[in-house]
């Protein structure tokens, strides 16, 4: 680590850092010894910028979250009409995601401890908000007759959040984070049928 670093850019990187390792070997089973090593500091040294491992984490998702929800309300509000809003709700979930690989993979990969804990009782509130944004902008659609009458809005939200957050956990050397985002609008708007 470069010493000219500003302590919010030292602060940062131990933040990128430790979230690299918590996607890489699960939060849980990450030590902070292990995230003071790969940082080239005493493990002593990472409480002068964190009260705890949990800190680091907490940093991570409530970044992650608030970056996902400020999208999702600017889609929603500057949308004409539902189908819009889905379509940049897809768009900017597929960009915060690639912002937030790490958040992400934590969220997957050790989400019933972290839902099991008081201190992350927010994520529980902020997936709720997730989830309510696109079935109302789903539903929406059924009433204006944008979308089919029959489409299970629960079911559509749930098929289309794991598709989006496929790419963004495991990044493709074929495809361009774009190309995926329109390639899935395409489908969902368009079908494949000829």
């Amino acid at each position: 680590m470069t010493q000219s670093r500003s302590p919010s850019e030292r602060r940062a990187h131990l933040v990128r850092l430790a979230g690299d390792l918590f996607a890489e070997k699960g939060f849980r089973a990450t030590t902070v010894r292990e995230i003071a090593d790969a940082a080239g500091i005493l493990s002593g040294s990472l409480y002068h910028h964190f009260d705890s491992k949990e800190s680091i984490g907490d940093e991570i998702l409530s970044a992650f979250l608030e970056d996902v929800l400020a999208g999702y309300r600017s889609a929603v509000g500057s949308a004409s009409g539902p189908r819009e809003a889905i379509e940049l709700i897809v768009r900017s979930s597929n960009a915060t995601l690639a912002r937030h690989r790490a958040a992400l993979t934590m969220l997957q990969n050790d989400w019933n401890y972290f839902s099991a804990q008081p201190r992350f009782g927010y994520l529980r509130t902020a997936m709720k908000e997730i989830e309510q944004t696109w079935i109302e902008q789903l539903e929406r659609g059924k009433e204006a007759g944008e979308f089919r009458a029959d489409l299970d809005a629960r079911l559509a939200y749930r098929l289309l959040r794991d598709i989006l957050w496929i790419p963004s956990s495991r990044p493709s050397s074929t495809w361009t984070s774009e190309e995926i985002t329109d390639g899935l609008l395409r489908l969902l708007f368009d079908g494949i049928r000829a």
